[in-house]
């Protein structure tokens, strides 16, 4: 696949690295917002076309799929663009700020011969796949319960400070809850959708969300606690899981989120088990690394004309995570009507 990537900042940088990284795919061109992240951009990626405007990489007819690293905002006008000109998609979460928007996105992706694959990294994580695939084989019985916390410093403001205008970032509760949602229910798969939330959050600047925590309840009896606070320190993550023969802990923690020396651990304890026992992992685990894995496998799967994280998946993810925020804002718990399939 050749590739054009539309956004360079922090984060649109390390995709443009990661791109370049890959044996199978090829970054061509890169699209930047202004002149001094183009003098970056074309210094750092010489054997690139580099350009302040957007639409001359959608023009190309040599570029197969477009890489979207852009604010929340733009999301959904500037991938439905990229369908209309007959590019294949890999979008950043959140797939959309709200569903109205998402359904556009949606529809689009419909009429279109293209696929959109959303990029949810922790999904292609060695570390956090680890538990899923202890799940599936039955090592702790029936999930009952899982905890997945976040504890960090304050968001980055991003490029002019749009992480921190609600018009253009839409919901803190997108911006990095989301992801901790979307791994609740991929490990929670077998226990059907969840069929309430709880939640509350203590909001912050313009009224975004500075610590938030949802309870999703599910069919089975199991819930699961998705806790993120903004008013703290580095960056540390914690996912415990239970089940009806056993449980797991994982930790993840760094002075920042996109440090290349974190200490991460996985302890699991299953049926049979006396004692707990230290897994040991063969790659480092982190999003500078896993992002890399996820572009990789987007693409392999949009050069086959298929989506790692379809669009219609996507929706119902950026719908589950309003509804949590809902609950938090009108102080009440919601049930929930979704399908399993949903998800």
């Amino acid at each position: 696949m050749r590739v054009g990537l539309i956004g360079y900042g922090a984060w649109g940088g390390i995709h443009a690295t990661s791109i370049q990284s890959l044996a199978d795919h090829e970054l061509v061109a890169i699209a930047c917002k202004s002149q001094d992240t183009a003098r970056q951009a074309q210094k750092n990626h010489p054997e690139c076309q580099v350009t302040t405007d957007h639409l001359e990489i959608l023009a190309r007819t040599d570029i197969d799929a477009v890489d979207i690293v852009v604010p929340n905002h733009l999301h959904v006008p500037f991938a439905a663009a990229a369908l209309e000109a007959g590019k294949h998609v890999l979008l950043e979460k959140p797939m959309a700020p709200d569903v109205t928007a998402a359904d556009r996105l949606v529809e689009a992706a419909q009429k279109s011969d293209k696929s959109v694959s959303l990029i949810h990294e922790l999904r292609c994580s060695e570390q956090w796949s680890w538990l899923k695939n202890a799940i599936d084989r039955g090592d702790i019985g029936n999930p009952r319960y899982i905890l997945l916390n976040l504890f960090r410093f304050p968001y980055r403001t991003g490029a002019d400070g749009w992480r921190y205008r609600p018009q253009e970032v839409g919901s803190w509760v997108l911006e990095e809850p989301i992801h901790f949602i979307d791994l609740m229910l991929w490990y929670f798969e077998t226990t059907g959708a969840p069929t309430a939330v709880t939640a509350f959050t203590n909001p912050g600047e313009k009224d975004l969300s500075q610590d938030f925590t949802a309870v999703f309840e599910f069919p089975t009896g199991a819930y699961g606690i998705v806790s993120q606070t903004l008013s703290a320190f580095e960056h540390h993550q914690v996912v415990e899981i239970s089940g009806s023969e056993g449980a797991i802990r994982s930790i993840w923690s760094g002075a920042m989120d996109r440090t290349d020396k974190p200490i991460f651990s996985i302890t699991a304890q299953g049926r049979g088990e006396d004692t707990p026992v230290q897994i040991n992992l063969e790659y480092p685990s982190g999003e500078i690394f896993e992002i890399q894995e996820n572009i990789r496998l987007a693409l392999d799967g949009l050069a086959e004309g298929r989506s790692l994280y379809p669009v219609e998946k996507a929706r119902n993810l950026v719908k589950l995570c309003l509804f949590a925020e809902q609950s938090a804002r009108e102080h009440r718990r919601i049930e929930l009507t979704m399908e399993s399939s949903a998800f």
